[in-house]
């Protein structure tokens, strides 16, 4: 019984790295500046590229997934990913790129509109919570190693693009792996979420806040990792490589703070540990901003990650939980405000561009004090009258 459970988990399970690898656009987005000689403002569009999709496909996917089911639609998240982790090996260049990045960002869309449910599928209800955590913790394994890999085949094989050929292998193993994996999918007897009943909750302030919440948690998480590499570089004359490292500081803390927020709120009411690791990420803004060592800005990037890796399932839960009933349009609606990983870092680049770095972190930690205001808020709600 547990050998057949674990056949079925582990394929699925195996798909969060897959859906980690599109974090490989913060480390990817140094080089392609420093290959092509980009500016600070059209290198930060390559995020956006990535980030996008999530606002123009997450309920057309929502929708026909229901048709064609879960498994069916992860599998095209995988081959729509290792077909754009290709792409840089048939012809590299800054369109190319972009290109690639477009092919990501729709394949991560459709693997986050299917990866949970899935999981759903493979796992009982009281073991669900667990796997979700376990599954968010393995894809933080991904983002770690995305940019250790990236340096390393920079400096031992002089081409960092190996990296995209390193995870290409690893989508092919997933969907050969997970096509081979019977799961039997549940029938839904939920009304499906549609433009139409997403919107009509935006009329909802507290709906309002945790939509905007997301979109600034995701903007200030990818405006982060894909500038570390820059306010290395400018604020303490550190090599790219080396200054790549940082991302992977990030990473680390993230990974350590999803693992310690599991234990954490048990113990911590939800709404009290979101405004805490606002706070603590804020924190970490300021330190960097202030800090006159590379060792002290490798510690400012750890703090910020830290802070930051609960801030999306933390919102995501209380919204989740406050209207449990019309789940499908609220998820529709948070992932469509991934958007926000697709707006922020180009803002980012542009300040950098017009002023200085000091000024960019600056407008960083102002993107923080916005996810503190907006939790603030939520935390003042205490009786919301939803639509019907």
């Amino acid at each position: 019984m547990l050998t057949s459970q674990l056949s079925k988990i582990s394929p699925v399970l195996f798909t969060f790295i897959i859906m980690g690898f599109v974090d490989v656009v913060g480390v990817s987005t140094g080089f392609v500046k420093q290959d092509f000689g980009l500016s600070d403002t059209l290198a930060q569009f390559l995020p956006s590229m990535v980030f996008i999709w999530f606002f123009v496909f997450s309920i057309p996917f929502g929708v026909w997934q229901d048709k064609i089911g879960k498994k069916n639609m992860m599998s095209l998240g995988i081959l729509v990913t290792f077909v754009g982790l290709l792409v840089p090996f048939v012809l590299y260049s800054y369109f190319s790129i972009v290109i690639a990045f477009i092919l990501l960002g729709i394949g991560n869309t459709i693997i986050q509109v299917a990866a949970n449910p899935l999981l759903q599928e493979v796992s009982s209800s009281q073991r669900l919570p667990s796997y979700l955590s376990f599954a968010q913790f393995i894809k933080s394994i991904t983002a770690l190693f995305g940019p250790i890999i990236a340096t390393g085949m920079a400096m031992y094989f002089g081409d960092w693009k190996l990296v995209f050929l390193v995870y290409a292998v690893g989508a092919y193993l997933s969907l050969i792996w997970l096509r081979n994996t019977e799961i039997i999918e549940s029938k839904s007897d939920s009304v499906v979420a549609t433009f139409s009943s997403c919107f009509d909750l935006l009329s909802s302030p507290f709906i309002m806040l945790v939509v905007l919440a997301i979109f600034l948690i995701v903007g200030a998480d990818v405006g982060m990792y894909s500038n570390i590499q820059v306010f290395l570089i400018k604020l303490h004359q550190v090599s790219l490589e080396n200054a790549s490292y940082g991302i992977s500081v990030y990473f680390t803390a993230q990974m350590i703070g999803r693992l310690s927020g599991a234990v954490l709120l048990s113990f911590i009411k939800t709404y009290s540990f979101l405004i805490l690791a606002t706070l603590f990420s804020a924190l970490g803004v300021i330190v960097l901003y202030f800090s006159s060592t590379v060792f002290m800005a490798y510690l400012s990037i750890f703090f910020i990650g830290l802070g930051a890796a609960n801030l999306f399932p933390l919102v995501f839960s209380i919204a989740i939980n406050a209207l449990p009933e019309r789940s499908n349009e609220i998820s529709g609606l948070l992932v469509m405000a991934i958007v926000g990983g697709a707006v922020v870092p180009p803002f980012i680049g542009f300040v950098t561009a017009i002023w200085t770095v000091s000024v960019s972190i600056l407008a960083l930690l102002g993107v923080f004090v916005g996810i503190l205001v907006a939790s603030l808020f939520l935390l003042k709600i205490k009786k919301i009258r939803f639509i019907k």
